[in-house]
């Protein structure tokens, strides 16, 4: 990996993400729900803040930024699809662009689904995507704007990533996300170990977050939506993969 990264609890259940290049200094934080648990990190360190990426407008992802903007005057990029309800951009963003973080380009994914014009941040040398409320631990964010088709292709291009890309979302939702995960594959031994391993990392009060991409692909239902076999336990055997996966999120939805 070239970039650190540090994961920073924020508000009750949110992260923000700080990515950091030693060789150059430069420093990227990804989402601000509040500003003094960032500005605490960043002053511990020694790193002096470069940039603000922001993945979508909900208030619990960006409601620090005026008190960061003002303690370090970083600027901000985020979607040019929700440019008009994040703060003043600015750069605005779509897919297909870059941004460069230290000495590596990231790669502006759209994922709409939880909202419209959610964007994801794919690092492929480090081997870091920053998923905030499309692809989560264990889950997905709930569809605010988006179809279920809509988050499906989002997903789809999030699963595509290699294995052992580094999945930082927005929330410690795991638990929950788990449980839920149990009532439709509940002899799935991967899901059985993960439960078990996350329940003894938060009775130890540490973060869930980031996970891997293989990891989700073992137990999070809702990549495994395309599998015929949890089509099969759905009761839905010859649906498409977005039927599929939207019986999943309905399930969740009233769980």
């Amino acid at each position: 990996m070239l970039l650190e990264l540090v994961t920073i609890p924020c508000l009750k259940d949110n992260y923000a993400f700080l990515m950091h290049d030693d060789a150059s200094g430069h420093t990227t934080l990804v989402d601000v729900p509040e500003a003094t648990p960032i500005l605490n990190t960043l002053a511990a360190r020694g790193w002096h803040l470069d940039q603000i990426l922001l993945t979508h407008h909900h208030s619990d992802h960006i409601q620090g930024v005026p008190d960061v903007v003002a303690a370090t005057s970083a600027p901000i990029l985020g979607a040019r699809a929700d440019a008009h309800r994040l703060p003043p951009l600015a750069r605005a963003l779509a897919e297909g662009d870059s941004v460069q973080i230290g000495p590596e380009q990231a790669q502006v994914l759209d994922v709409s689904g939880h909202t419209l014009g959610h964007i994801a941040f794919y690092l492929p040398v480090s081997g870091i995507a920053l998923t905030a409320d499309s692809l989560m631990t264990g889950g997905c964010g709930r569809l605010l704007e988006g179809t279920p088709a809509l988050m499906w292709q989002s997903l789809m291009k999030l699963a595509a990533l290699p294995g052992e890309t580094l999945i930082c979302s927005g929330h410690e939702y795991t638990t929950t996300n788990l449980r839920f995960a149990a009532t439709i594959e509940s002899d799935n031994p991967a899901l059985i170990a993960r439960t078990a391993k996350v329940a003894k990392a938060r009775a130890e009060n540490r973060p869930t977050v980031p996970s891997r991409l293989s990891g989700e692909l073992a137990t999070n239902p809702f990549l495994r939506a395309r599998l015929p076999h949890v089509k099969t336990l759905i009761g839905m055997p010859d649906a498409s993969d977005a039927e599929a996966f939207a019986e999943i999120r309905s399930r969740k939805d009233k769980f």
